[in-house]
């Protein structure tokens, strides 16, 4: 009996435990909705994406803050109240920021546009606008267990006065090159525009709160299935992208499952091939944009060249392939990276940005990437930076230098030449010595081990992860 009483007094005990331990994990959002857009047209959605999305949160377990309308000096306010929230939290928290409205790529990187900007030209837009490296940074500033950043911004650019010299859509940002366990999220593939949708949410927003309260699966799968949505309901004309460095699992609904990440198996086009083939055209669709990758689109654009869906998949991969390439040059920030790229992509949207930032730096010196270099030996095709000075521990190094006396093999020699045969007057000489070269010197060299020489260099561009572009400038 004592054995049944103390059971029922420790059961209830550890499921106090239990709750307190899975409570102990801390999930904060900041969601920001864009409709009242001062001069140009109101977007009619955002606000309503933005109630729904801070629904699901709630539901999901996060505190949210919910704002909309925001100016750039509101923006900014947030995004650094936000960050206090989390780090006063601690390091065990997760940290995500939804923000549906204008959004634009100036100069590759990307910007989230406030309702009270009004650029008239393309230098504006980093005045007046966020950048979005800018909101990745805070997040990272505050320690944290995890960042996630969705992103319905991908609308069309609104601005007359720089649509026509700006790139369509949003900039690549990868993950992978920025801060750990990060997850990022795109309504639509880089460099395309995203639909506000004719119903009282967008395509992505209504997807992904679709998609997010299924229960028990991991964020890579809700995303997944988020794009197949999305491109269901769009008819192939939009799919969502992400990028990912997380290493620990996360889910909307449902306990994460402890244990290190398990890296995709990428498979070839011939692999795509051979798993596509005979499929129904639109079963294969889903396959192919539920996976993602540049192989498995090959294989269907192949497969089904003679379909719509077919055509629109070789238009994605034609576009994803010039926004890796644009997201290169950017990363390098060197003329001869956007001359590259103006070879591989001469009539592109982005062809006015190139030929404008290949200008820009066409006198700036190329600096090629630090190396280290041992041995004594300085490999070809290196420029210091800087003059080689000695340290300021220099003088510690004398005890390992001894003299060398190093004798010339072929010493200089004496020679004498008749003079010029002229009439003599105050001017004549009666003989005339050259050197050709200097005489021998004694040259000191140090004797041990070969001092190192240090190079290093300092690439310009912005953003995170860079960052990240992503250091790089790009866009994250």
């Amino acid at each position: 009996m004592f054995r049944h009483a103390l059971f029922h007094l420790v059961f209830p005990a550890a499921l106090l435990l239990g709750v307190h331990s899975a409570s102990a994990e801390s999930r904060l959002a900041l969601v920001i909705g864009q409709s009242a857009y001062k001069s140009v047209p109101a977007l009619p959605n955002p606000i309503n994406d933005a109630k729904a999305v801070s629904q699901m949160l709630i539901d999901s377990g996060f505190e949210v803050s919910t704002v909309s309308d925001l100016s750039q000096s509101q923006i900014r306010d947030q995004l650094s109240e936000f960050a206090g929230k989390v780090a006063s939290k601690g390091g065990d928290s997760i940290a995500l920021v939804y923000y549906a409205g204008h959004g634009v790529q100036i100069d590759g990187e990307n910007f989230l546009v406030p309702v009270d900007i009004d650029p008239k030209r393309e230098s504006d837009i980093p005045i007046q606008a966020v950048r979005l490296n800018d909101v990745l940074n805070t997040l990272t500033s505050a320690p944290s267990k995890m960042r996630i950043l969705l992103l319905d911004a991908c609308r069309n650019n609104p601005f007359p006065g720089i649509a026509k010299s700006a790139g369509g859509g949003l900039a690549i940002i990868d993950a992978k090159i920025g801060a750990p366990n990060t997850f990022l999220s795109f309504s639509t593939s880089p460099g395309a525009v995203a639909e506000d949708g004719t119903g009282s949410n967008s395509p992505y927003t209504t997807a992904l709160i679709a998609a997010a309260k299924e229960t028990n699966i991991p964020i890579e799968e809700t995303f997944k299935r988020t794009r197949v949505s999305v491109n269901k309901a769009t008819d192939g004309r939009q799919t969502p992208w992400d990028s990912s460095s997380l290493t620990e699992d996360f889910r909307f609904s449902g306990a994460p499952v402890a244990g290190p990440k398990l890296a995709a198996t990428k498979k070839t086009v011939e692999e795509w091939t051979r798993e596509l083939k005979g499929k129904p055209v639109e079963a294969a669709n889903e396959i192919i944009v539920a996976d993602g990758t540049d192989e498995s689109y090959e294989a269907f654009a192949n497969l089904y060249a003679q379909t719509p869906l077919g055509a629109l998949a070789r238009d994605w991969l034609n576009r994803h392939k010039r926004m890796v390439a644009w997201n290169n040059a950017v990363i390098a920030n060197t003329a001869a990276g956007y001359r590259v790229f103006l070879t591989s992509f001469p009539d592109s949207d982005l062809t006015p940005t190139a030929r404008t930032m290949e200008e820009r730096l066409r006198n700036r010196p190329e600096i090629i990437p630090a190396v280290a270099v041992s041995g004594g030996a300085t490999p070809q095709n290196v420029a210091l930076t800087c003059p080689c000075t000695p340290p300021a521990s220099a003088p510690q190094l004398k005890k390992n230098i001894a003299p060398i006396k190093r004798v010339d093999p072929d010493p200089p020699r004496r020679v004498e030449r008749a003079p010029p045969k002229r009439a003599r007057g105050p001017d004549y000489y009666d003989d005339e010595v050259v050197y050709r070269r200097p005489p021998p010197r004694e040259v000191y060299e140090p004797v041990g081990p070969p001092v190192g020489v240090g190079i290093g260099i300092g690439i310009g561009g912005g953003g995170y992860g860079g960052g990240g572009h992503q250091g790089g400038r790009g866009r994250y």
